[in-house]
């Protein structure tokens, strides 16, 4: 599934957990082997949704700070387990705040929702300034060339058990590719009443020529560039692009 992109449907949000499972040896153990590698002591979460990977480095001890535009999401977020333990804002890359993390994260492919290059250049700008001199930004985005949209379709599905709503049947629809950015609708069919909820989204697609480029120029110099969780190298087809950067 490439993401639930609105979060304004409490019905959607509800279920994001469910419909949104991390695989395994994914991108939780990934950020949190990294910030144990880099010996971080203090993690700024932007986008962090419901809080599952934050409230992880939270129980581990870390310094943390969840932020996301979604009261609904944040609501979630501060009722896990360790939740007490992490600093929430409620708002966007304007609420980063000072400079003072050791390493900065975008998970769930977060940095695909910067749909124009100028939202994009402004959110590397304020993660750069809420960064100690030396400081990382991790984030993962889909690779272009392997063009995963194509498989987006009725035909593959996914299922999951939500402990409140049963059975729940998830596919994607891939509609357009334009300058960049794929248009698609997920939709959410839940088995025992019928009902399907639809969530219609956009995602920016960068190359590594633009992600190098547009990085450099918020000050950033790529220390790693990784294809998949288990960090192999980036390939011109590997599906993704998993970059950890110093300021």
């Amino acid at each position: 599934m490439p993401g639930i992109a609105e979060f304004t449907d409490p019905r959607l949000v509800a279920i994001y957990d469910t419909v949104n499972q991390y695989g395994e040896n994914s991108q939780p153990q990934f950020y949190l082997q990294l910030a144990g590698d880099l010996a971080a002591s203090s993690i700024l979460d932007l986008g962090c949704g419901t809080g599952l990977i934050t409230c992880e480095f939270a129980r581990l001890g870390y310094r943390v700070t969840g932020v996301d535009p979604s009261p609904a999401m944040l609501a979630i977020a501060r009722i896990r387990p360790y939740g007490d333990r992490v600093h929430w804002v409620d708002g966007g890359v304007s609420r980063l705040g000072s400079p003072g993390a050791d390493l900065a994260i975008m998970t769930g492919h977060v940095a695909q929702f910067f749909l124009s290059d100028d939202s994009w250049q402004s959110a590397l700008s304020a993660l750069s300034g809420a960064l100690r001199p030396g400081g990382r930004l991790a984030f993962e985005t889909r690779n272009p060339a392997a063009r995963e949209w194509q498989g987006w379709t009725p035909e593959s599905r996914s299922s999951a058990d939500d402990p409140a709503l049963g059975r729940i049947e998830s596919w994607s629809e891939f509609h357009e590719l334009r300058d960049g950015i794929v248009s698609y609708t997920n939709h959410y069919a839940v088995v025992s009443t019928g009902e399907e909820l639809v969530s219609p989204g956009r995602m920016r697609f960068r190359s590594e020529e633009e992600l190098r480029r547009s990085l450099a120029e918020a000050g950033f110099v790529i220390e790693r560039l990784y294809g998949d969780w288990d960090r192999r190298p980036a390939g011109r087809m590997t599906r993704e692009l998993i970059i950890v950067a110093t300021r």
